[in-house]
């Protein structure tokens, strides 16, 4: 486990190329070439130098003061759904109930600045999931996000959250009882180690992670050019069932959606049992 905490740590979530390398090689033949100078070191001397001298004891301990634990692909309670990833996570970090990341799960993503209507309807999919005994999962941020957790919270169901920084960093901090409440009922889920910060690029490579645990992605609310997008893009190449609510026309709130909905890559759906009935027919 030292060797997976060790590339888990220093190398940047969903990098190509190392994602295939432990895909064909496995961790340990990966770890040791690296620190032998078997890869190039020139271009992965930064690597190399900060692998060698990991201090794995000291970030098991990290991890462990934040009430966390680190869950390995030979966990028993790790979720298998993230395996069909072209470049899935070497291990993730999981604070609040790990039984639970292989329930029948609906990813609900959307817009930071929703409208009314856009706030009011992830809450009702969201509980409506939660009747059905599904788990419901998103990325912990304003807005849409927010709407999703709260509505399976309210329902007294699971949420799960996966967020782009270190599981003891609070971003954004507004959500900071927010966050307190999914790990009581629920989990928050990190591919980062603690005291990272949130980064753009990290936004895109978490939204992979939420598409991957989902059975299902429902947009809400989403702008024309929106990371909610990206997640749809990504639960499709999973081929798994993705889904749309329409708005009014003139709403820019909206247009991520009719987008998604006009180039048929998500599904058009009004109600839960619309939802419902789309994912069980496929």
């Amino acid at each position: 486990m030292n060797k997976r905490l060790a590339l888990f740590a220093n190398i940047e979530p969903a990098a190509p190329f190392w994602a295939r390398e432990v895909a064909e090689k496995g961790v340990d033949v990966v770890f040791d070439r690296l620190i032998s100078g078997k890869y190039d070191t020139v271009k992965y001397g930064q690597l190399i130098t900060k692998v060698k001298d990991f201090d794995s004891a000291q970030a098991l301990n990290s991890i462990s003061e934040c009430s966390s634990v680190f869950l390995t692909p030979e966990d028993e309670n790790w979720p298998v759904r993230v395996n069909e990833l072209q470049s899935p996570p070497f291990a993730l970090i999981v604070k609040g109930d790990v039984s639970i990341l292989n329930n029948p799960s609906l990813a609900i993503v959307g817009t930071r600045n929703p409208t009314p209507y856009g706030v009011r309807l992830a809450g009702d999919f969201a509980a409506g999931f939660v009747d059905r005994e599904w788990d419901i999962i998103s990325g912990g941020a304003y807005g849409i996000d927010t709407a999703a957790h709260r509505g399976a919270l309210v329902a007294e169901g699971r949420t799960i959250a996966v967020i782009a920084s270190g599981i003891d960093v609070q971003y954004p901090a507004g959500n900071a009882r927010l966050f307190e409440e999914i790990c009581e009922h629920g989990a928050i889920i990190t591919e980062v180690m603690p005291g990272v910060v949130a980064m753009p690029h990290r936004f895109l490579t978490r939204n992979r992670l939420i598409a991957a645990l989902s059975l299902s992605t429902l947009v809400v609310e989403a702008a024309f050019r929106s990371g909610s997008l990206r997640t749809a893009r990504d639960a499709a190449e999973l081929m798994r069932p993705v889904m749309a609510i329409p708005g009014p026309i003139t709403s820019p709130s909206s247009e991520g959606c009719h987008r998604l909905i006009g180039e048929r890559a998500a599904e058009l759906v009004t109600s839960v049992a619309d939802a419902m009935e789309l994912i069980s027919a496929l």
